[in-house]
């Protein structure tokens, strides 16, 4: 078994394999999406992340989750996601016999991606839990829709190009997990769910293969660590008062 509550450098389907079966509570991923912009588009709107999001633009291959789902002790799973792929990871989880959801990410201000199409507004989220696996969480964690900005501010301060709210990602953590509970996200990217499962008192383990954004989630998991204890010991001294 892997230590516990760090991030790894290293490819998810290496790293997935030295996990211990049954270990992980909660999975939530932000694998590679199927795009269909061209470069000229990406080039145009997205300057520096283009070639980034180009390497992305063909999605990851289900075989992933089958190599996934024996170290998950039920499934219980949120994958972020394109609407092209919503389909095949329904009909995936539906031949497991999982109950599921389509949540959604909603952004105020796309880029103005529209000529023959709708706005890049949204975002898609397919939740899978096997039967059995309950569902935490209260009126305001469990709304199926996110509504914030297109995180420029996050973009901007931790090098990534598809980075997610981590406000949206803590609700999924409240929501199917419990405190003391282990959650594994294998393409951690900046590392927002590892901090979000910080911020939750959750354990985590994470793997990502690019060195640059492992170095940069490595920096953001410490210093939502140091932040943790500070904010225990201003409590202590608090309660002394």
């Amino acid at each position: 078994m892997l230590e516990i509550n760090k991030i790894y450098n290293m490819d998810c389907m290496e790293g997935i394999k030295l996990l211990e079966d049954k270990s992980i509570d909660l999975v939530i991923i932000d694998p590679p999406y199927k795009l269909t912009l061209s470069n000229r588009i990406y080039t145009k709107i997205f300057n520096k992340y283009a070639n980034d999001l180009l390497n992305l633009k063909d999605g990851f291959d289900l075989r992933i989750l089958d190599v996934l789902i024996p170290k998950m002790k039920k499934i219980n799973i949120y994958i972020y996601c394109s609407k092209r792929q919503v389909k095949e990871l329904l009909e995936y989880f539906m031949s497991k016999d999982c109950n599921y959801e389509i949540l959604t990410w909603h952004k105020m201000n796309p880029s103005p991606l529209i000529n023959n199409n709708y706005l890049p507004d949204t975002e898609y989220v397919v939740f899978a839990r096997e039967k059995g696996v309950r569902l935490n969480g209260n009126y305001h964690t469990k709304r199926k829709y996110y509504i914030s900005g297109t995180n420029q501010t996050d973009k901007k301060k931790y090098k990534h190009p598809t980075i997610k709210p981590l406000a949206f990602i803590e609700n999924h953590i409240i929501n199917s997990s419990n405190e003391g509970d282990l959650i594994l996200d294998c393409f951690a990217g900046s590392g927002t769910t590892l901090v979000g499962a910080i911020n939750q008192n959750r354990n985590f383990i994470g793997f990502e293969i690019n060195k640059e954004y492992y170095e940069i989630a490595q920096t953001r998991i410490n210093e939502a660590i140091n932040s943790k204890r500070q904010a225990s010991a201003d409590e202590k001294t608090r309660n002394k008062l």
